[in-house]
């Protein structure tokens, strides 16, 4: 029996889903955010990581395509993909104007990993391409 072969526990099912929910939620309030933020703490926001404000609702809308692709089931491997790509951006960003380590500059790769893992665990096909044991 191959990986890809094997059937999907209930417990590693629900942790996925549980992880990309997590992951999912975070992404859903910071494009949110971006969207429909006050003007003055928008522009605030982003004047401190160095982006014009009036960049910010189109962040807000790559933001809800990454996420639309990635919850679409046969899509959100390329999803997980396209938000790494995204979130290695925010690294940069915090990277380059200094902020703390722990709670900035590696947040995006928590969040990436909670997008991977989760689906990693509830993934058949990722588990085939991506074999961890």
């Amino acid at each position: 029996m191959t990986n890809s072969d094997a059937a999907i526990s209930k417990g590693q099912l629900w942790t996925g889903r549980v992880l990309s929910t997590l992951a999912v939620l975070f992404l859903t309030m910071d494009t949110g955010f971006k969207l429909v933020a006050p003007a003055a703490m928008a522009a605030e926001a982003t004047a401190q990581l160095g982006y014009p404000p009036h960049l910010l609702p189109v962040i807000g809308w790559i933001e809800a395509i990454l996420l639309v692709i990635y919850l679409i089931p046969r899509t959100s491997v390329f999803g997980a993909l396209l938000w790494t790509g995204y979130l290695g951006g925010a690294i940069a960003t915090h990277f380059r104007i200094g902020n703390p380590l722990f709670t900035h500059q590696l947040f995006p790769i928590y969040i990436a990993t909670l997008l991977w893992l989760g689906l990693w665990l509830r993934d058949r096909r990722l588990r085939a391409v991506l074999p961890l044991s």
